[in-house]
């Protein structure tokens, strides 16, 4: 595979309007701003030189998958304490020192949960309020600079969670006043649609258990419609009411591991899945039908077809997917037919579960991979072009007890900096152009 790798007198005002704007941005959801891996930022180093970029601060936390949100100056995680007793946090931080800002504190006893390592969900910032969402389905709505409860939902008490095997993981939705969670409760709560200040419940929709993929929302001819990937069911709903538009039933060959955010672009929708290989969508012009283009699917996770991604989210760019095998396989697909264009092998090492988060900027892909290591790349047809890399965080055994350990949580990126956690630190590192 080949990779790729004027006048003194208007000076001062040329100069004003030459220098391009360096436009910053917060993080204030699962993925940023549109909660599909766009990071619109500039003013971004162009490589990494010699050296790793520039530790601004560093903080303890514990033990936790979610990945960082970042709003309004403010740095929001979550962790869990297994001892003295068993508690889920929800942590916010000064973004500019680390200094912590508050904390929220609930007893929260995991019992039969896999990989018990801490919360999935990342916070999601909106108009003041913070939404998190634990591991075993404890919903808070926090106000964001004070950390005072406003309103919360506890399972067992408010819902009836048919609890997947690896917990609760999908970041909540806000949607205007609207906070939208697939919880997987019954009966008919499999995603519900809360009043965002009140918590009260405006609708619930379909019978069915979770998987661990996030909701996200499109616009389409004038239509908001909310697209969430379930345990067996791929579903388009109004916002408002919880109507099904459309919805796919895609059964779970051996179990449900439906993890990646389903992938938007144009009229085109991807998902993959460990076990249960790749689906290509067409959604109408006015996103209230979808159909089923190709679906492919390997005899095993092992020899597997098209693309089996775990918890790496794929990429659309042009007519190719590209993403992350089950053990880490980097793979290009023409998105005609799913045929593979090609694979490689350097991105992240090959072991079962290996995971790499990518953003894109620009015309790059900034990859987080789960040693700890930032990348900066460009994809084509042809290949991947690693521009430049760096070891950004030592990987902790409790997320997976491989080797040293994996670092699966997804950076936030936001004014020129990432925030990154482990099971032991939450750091922010400087991105900027100098």
């Amino acid at each position: 595979m080949r990779i790729v790798g004027s006048s003194l007198l208007t000076g001062a005002f040329l100069a004003t309007l030459l220098v391009p704007i360096a436009w910053s941005d917060d993080w204030p959801q699962w993925r940023g701003p549109t909660r599909d891996g766009l990071w619109q930022e500039s003013g971004l180093l162009e490589s990494f030189e010699t050296s790793a970029p520039r530790r601004v601060w560093r903080t303890e936390i514990s033990n936790g998958y979610s990945g960082p949100t970042v709003a309004n100056g403010l740095v929001y995680v979550t962790d869990r304490l297994a001892e003295p007793d068993e508690l889920e946090r929800v942590l916010c931080f000064d973004e500019k020192t680390g200094d912590q800002v508050w904390a929220h504190v609930y007893p929260c006893s995991y019992q039969k949960v896999s990989y018990p390592d801490g919360p999935r969900a990342s916070v999601t910032i909106a108009n003041g309020l913070a939404y998190s969402l634990g591991t075993l389905g404890h919903l808070r709505c926090l106000d964001a600079k004070t950390g005072k409860l406003v309103w919360k939902k506890d399972p067992g008490v408010d819902y009836d969670i048919a609890m997947p095997i690896w917990g609760i993981t999908s970041s909540p939705l806000i949607e205007k006043d609207l906070v939208i969670v697939q919880l997987g409760a019954k009966p008919d709560a499999c995603i519900v649609g809360l009043d965002a200040k009140t918590g009260e419940e405006r609708w619930r929709a379909l019978e069915d258990g979770p998987s661990y993929s996030a909701p996200i929302l499109v616009e389409r001819g004038g239509n908001r419609v909310v697209i969430c990937w379930t345990g067996e069911y791929v579903i388009g709903l109004d916002p408002k009411s919880g109507a099904i538009h459309w919805q796919h039933e895609l059964p779970a060959a051996k179990m449900v591991i439906n993890v990646p955010t389903p992938v938007i672009d144009g009229n085109r929708m991807f998902l993959s899945s460990f076990y249960d290989g790749s689906y290509l969508f067409e959604l109408s012009d006015d996103a209230l039908s979808a159909e089923l283009v190709w679906a492919r699917r390997g005899r095993s996770e092992r020899k597997t077809d098209a693309l089996h991604s775990m918890i790496s989210n794929p990429i659309i760019q042009g007519d190719y997917i590209y993403g992350f095998d089950s053990y880490g396989e980097f793979r290009c697909l023409d998105i005609a037919t799913g045929d593979r264009v090609w694979e490689d092998l350097t991105v992240v090492p090959k072991e079962r579960w290996a995971t790499v988060h990518s953003v894109r900027n620009g015309d790059r892909y900034w990859m987080f991979n789960d040693q700890g290591e930032l990348i900066i790349t460009t994809l084509s047809p042809d290949g991947v072009n690693e521009i430049s890399r760096a070891k950004i965080i030592d990987p902790t055994p409790g997320q997976l007890n491989r080797g040293g350990g994996v670092s699966w949580s997804h950076p936030a990126y936001a004014n020129k900096h990432a925030f990154i956690r482990s099971d032991t630190e939450l750091i922010c590192v400087a991105l900027g152009a100098e």
